[in-house]
């Protein structure tokens, strides 16, 4: 299967992050190969959660036992990734070596930004429903997973939105809203069940709750820790996340 657009740029634009995996299969563990790396443990797992997001299925497997309670290895969809980064490395390589345009390169990488959303999920539209000014774009994740983005009429025609399309939908972490598995969804909301992952505690601010989607995709929310101990949410519960439509924003390769 074709890695996803998305993916595949996401590998030129941003090497640092596709390099962890190969220190993940030298070192299997999370813990040595950020070290490797030069980054934190919270910063490894942020990059593992955006590269598991990216692709349609996870890159990285963590396994449970062994040296340090448990470590991690890529999967076969990751081993896959890393041969073909390997493989743009050196074309890069060759490119680089060829070119005289360093200005323009300079251009190309202002145009490929970055963003502060937390979430960021691979899907493709499933589907496009008029409502007025406004329409509502259905998107397939990986995983037979679906959530609905609302935007204006004319950003589908600037995107150059259409069935099939590949997309990436961008969600703040403040804008998720995690409930029990038996809470009612709000009407017109998006909902995806999911485990609590970890809950990494604030002194002063909310919870940063990591969620994980059957798919193996990672959703990340600000909770705050009054409403996780009504709810007695924990590492391990079954939790829904819910969203409202015009919370998620869309974004397409350039």
């Amino acid at each position: 299967m074709p890695l996803p657009l998305l993916l595949t740029q996401h590998m030129v634009r941003r090497p640092q992050r596709i390099a962890l995996l190969q220190h993940i299969a030298e070192q299997g563990s999370i813990t040595r190969a950020a070290k490797s790396a030069g980054l934190s443990y919270k910063a490894a797992w942020d990059a593992i959660d955006e590269l598991n997001n990216m692709a349609q299925r996870p890159l990285v497997e963590r396994s449970v036992g062994g040296r340090g309670g448990g470590g991690a290895q890529l999967s076969a969809e990751g081993e896959r990734v890393l041969r073909l980064y390997q493989r743009l490395q050196a074309l890069q390589a060759q490119v680089l070596e060829a070119t005289e345009e360093s200005a323009d390169l300079g251009l190309l990488s202002r145009l490929m930004l970055r963003t502060s959303a937390r979430n960021q999920l691979h899907g493709q539209v499933e589907s496009i429903t008029r409502q007025s000014h406004n329409d509502l774009i259905r998107l397939h994740l990986a995983g037979d997973l679906f959530i609905d983005a609302q935007i204006t009429h004319d950003s589908t025609l600037r995107l150059e939105l259409e069935i099939g399309t590949d997309v990436v939908a961008l969600i703040k972490a403040s804008w998720l809203d995690v409930f029990a598995v038996d809470q009612p969804v709000a009407p017109g909301h998006n909902s995806l069940s999911g485990v609590i992952e970890n809950v990494l505690d604030a002194d002063d601010g909310p919870s940063e709750v990591r969620i994980t989607l059957p798919n193996g995709q990672t959703l990340c929310s600000l909770v705050g820790p009054s409403h996780l101990l009504a709810l007695q949410l924990k590492k391990g519960s079954p939790v829904q996340v819910q969203f409202a439509p015009s919370y998620v924003l869309l974004g397409t390769p350039l």
